[in-house]
């Protein structure tokens, strides 16, 4: 079984701007793609699972989620970073719009997109890592059984103990990432 980085989009892998949909809006946040690399070093396979309220409000269509999707996907693999897959939930149980307006297990905190993965990729929840800025990303990998559930919050001194783990910076994550797994083992 492999282990598995879970990565949100926004907010982890881009600065979170409320509902970015264009290419244009796209900024990556400082550092991801040195954690990525470290993470495949490491033997991490990467996925990202995020929440999209915005084709679900009707911000913007699935065609340009996709769009966008695969134009982030062609920067990490022009860097050598292969993303398996990325999960996402268009649904919103309160402010969705029409079909998209309904409550889905795959949207977080609830662990769905994790566990379509851990089933398709024949994963190891306890051994694996997910990063969120938010609480209900956390939530997400808890109830998943995910063994590393990090929460990025700029605002907030790094705290590296097993139960609470948050990081100000990626790069911060990423010095952890070396730590605890540079040896095959679990230092956390």
């Amino acid at each position: 079984m492999d282990k598995a980085l879970f990565l949100d989009r926004d907010g982890v892998i881009n600065t979170e701007k409320n509902y970015v949909s264009r290419i244009e809006d796209f900024e990556f946040i400082t550092g991801i793609f040195d954690l990525c690399s470290r993470a495949l070093e490491l033997g991490f396979r990467l996925f990202v699972i995020t929440n999209q309220a915005g084709i679900a409000r009707g911000y913007y269509t699935t065609a340009d989620y996709e769009a966008l999707t695969t134009w982030m996907l062609d920067e990490f693999a022009s860097r050598d970073i292969q993303i398996e897959r990325v999960y996402y939930c268009p649904f919103h149980a309160t402010a969705g719009i029409g079909k998209y307006r309904q409550d889905s297990f795959d949207r977080k905190p609830n662990p769905g997109m994790i566990l379509q993965a851990k089933e398709s990729f024949n994963l190891n929840l306890p051994d694996s890592i997910l990063i969120g800025d938010k609480e209900s990303d956390i939530e997400a990998g808890r109830a998943a059984g995910v063994g590393y559930n990090v929460l990025l919050t700029p605002d907030m001194a790094d705290t590296g103990t097993a139960g609470e783990l948050r990081f100000s910076s990626l790069v911060g994550i990423t010095a952890w990432l070396s730590r605890t797994f540079s040896h095959g083992g679990r230092n956390a």
